[in-house]
């Protein structure tokens, strides 16, 4: 798992919102979408699906107020299916995306917070709804590795309900 996604998760001060972009009847391109059905949202973590039209989304998303905005969608990054990567939206030039009616590159200009991509390289993305082994074996250690940090981290202390950031 990218060790920047433990980084980000390890954060105290700050909401981070996922959200989950794709479309769930091109196979793998999907794969965005069933992860962001999946986090157990506690505490600063938090998650909002919208398929293939975020951009129907990008006003719900600023009034969220998050701190960290990490797109979960998967991305052709021209490796083995299943690679994980998280980048600064400002860094991608030259993946290739899907079924967006908007470019996930042109999105950070709508936001104010820090935007990552967490992008998941798919095998299939031809019509049907079953995620390839690979790409859904992936998904489930990033969702472990999520909704671990949300169960046993300070995200859902006591403390931090009360507003203080000590765990």
């Amino acid at each position: 798992m990218p060790e920047e996604l433990n980084q980000l998760l390890k954060q105290t001060n700050g909401k981070i919102l996922f959200v989950g972009i794709g479309n769930v009847l091109k196979s793998d391109d999907g794969i965005g979408v069933y992860i962001s059905r999946n986090i157990k949202s506690a505490g600063n973590v938090v998650s909002l699906t919208v398929e293939t039209c975020i951009e129907n989304y990008i006003g719900k998303i600023n009034v969220m107020s998050p701190d960290f905005l990490v797109l979960i969608d998967c991305a052709d990054m021209k490796s083995e299916p299943g690679t994980i990567s998280l980048m600064p939206l400002e860094e991608i030039h030259d993946l290739t995306f899907n079924t967006h009616n908007i470019s996930l590159t042109r999105l950070k200009d709508f936001f104010p917070m820090k935007v990552f991509l967490l992008g998941i390289q798919p095998e299939n993305i031809d019509f049907g709804e079953n995620i390839s082994y690979f790409v859904r074996k992936n998904a489930d250690l990033i969702l472990k590795q999520i909704n671990k940090e949300v169960n046993h981290g300070c995200r859902i202390s006591v403390q931090s309900l009360q507003g203080s950031s000590e765990c």
